[in-house]
């Protein structure tokens, strides 16, 4: 099979697409023909081997594995012996490492669900890491509760994007914040209010319970001053400096970091808001495989409106020709 593989850490170059070993069928394993992949910024992580705390788990010096990617979409091709809910034929989605490949092994037990029946292999694709993370952080980490008022900092991001979906889901009032070119955008998935932050300082003296900086690049004290007595300063970032965290405890607030987990039942429930269309992915670009590299360098630029696909089914770039390369679209 075709796989996208790298040997050291460093920039998108290091990124080959090579012919390797189609993934072993554990007995409770699940052999997956991926259609569709997407590029996160936490592949940028994995890319790059940054920060260097989070080689503990991935390698100190080199990767302990040569694939990369995690979101895919695609049809079951092959189950092990010991495998009950799935079949030949079914159409998935879920995270695994080595995403970026042609197939891809994940055991029954793990991250792997039904496709949504009402949407593509693309927007399914693009669901898994970043709207986890938005639900994971607004639900579990920050207990968002109907009626709450919630800010959503990098609200037209991969993050984002759901962010205010499952914000609104949770019945919260929701106030997105981006940039100019992206007020439409924000306001078409829902957000109450959209603030454009070139020309509006979105900071407001405890105006919300909940702020969630998505980028992790927020004004942390004005962020900070825009809560409430009790509030929360939610941060997509895993290591959340813990004078911030001190700061906040002694302003009568929280501040917590995100880490995403891969939870089954959590898929599900995205599954079912997708469903029920309360949620939809947002996709800016497309690429094939290869063009991976291309890819990780327009999502590294920070700028991406939602999620970045690769696609994987030959004869896509003919069948939709305008969704090569640079596009946007809400689907």
């Amino acid at each position: 099979m075709r796989a996208v593989v790298r040997s050291r850490y460093g920039s998108p170059d290091v990124l080959e697409l090579q012919e390797v070993e189609v993934p072993m069928l554990a007995d409770d394993g699940v052999l997956v023909r991926v259609h569709a992949a997407s590029v996160n910024r936490a592949d940028w992580y994995a890319l790059t081997g940054t920060p260097l705390v989070g080689r503990t788990g991935i390698g100190l010096l080199r990767p302990k594995e040569r694939g990369l990617g995690t979101d895919f979409a695609g049809t079951v091709d092959a189950v092990g012996k010991d495998v009950s809910q799935f079949r030949p034929g079914d159409e998935v989605f879920g995270g695994r490492d080595g995403a970026f490949a042609e197939y891809v092994s994940v055991r029954e037990g793990r991250a792997i669900v039904s496709k949504p029946a009402n949407v593509t292999f693309e927007e399914a694709a693009a669901v898994p890491v970043a709207a986890l993370t938005a639900l994971q952080g607004l639900r579990d980490k920050g207990q968002v509760q109907p009626g709450q008022k919630v800010l959503i900092n990098g609200a037209s991001g991969g993050v984002g994007t759901f962010a205010v979906q499952i914000a609104k889901a949770l019945g919260a009032e929701v106030t997105g914040v981006c940039s100019t070119g992206n007020v439409d955008l924000v306001r078409s998935i829902g957000a109450d209010h959209v603030i454009d932050y070139t020309r509006e300082d979105f900071t407001h003296p405890a105006t919300y319970d909940l702020v969630f900086d998505t980028v992790g690049k927020g004004p942390f004290l004005g962020s900070l001053r825009s809560l409430k007595k009790g509030g929360v300063y939610l941060s997509a970032v895993a290591l959340v400096p813990i004078a911030r965290k001190l700061w906040a405890s002694l302003a009568g607030k929280r501040m917590i970091g995100g880490i995403t987990k891969p939870k089954t039942e959590d898929l599900v429930f995205l599954k079912d808001l997708i469903e029920a269309g309360k949620l939809r992915a947002v996709i800016d670009r497309r690429y094939p495989l290869e063009q991976i590299a291309e890819a990780h360098r327009y999502v590294d630029q920070g700028h991406k409106k939602g999620n970045v696909v690769i696609t994987l089914d030959r004869g896509l770039k003919e069948l939709h020709p305008q969704d090569a390369g640079p596009h946007h679209s809400v689907e």
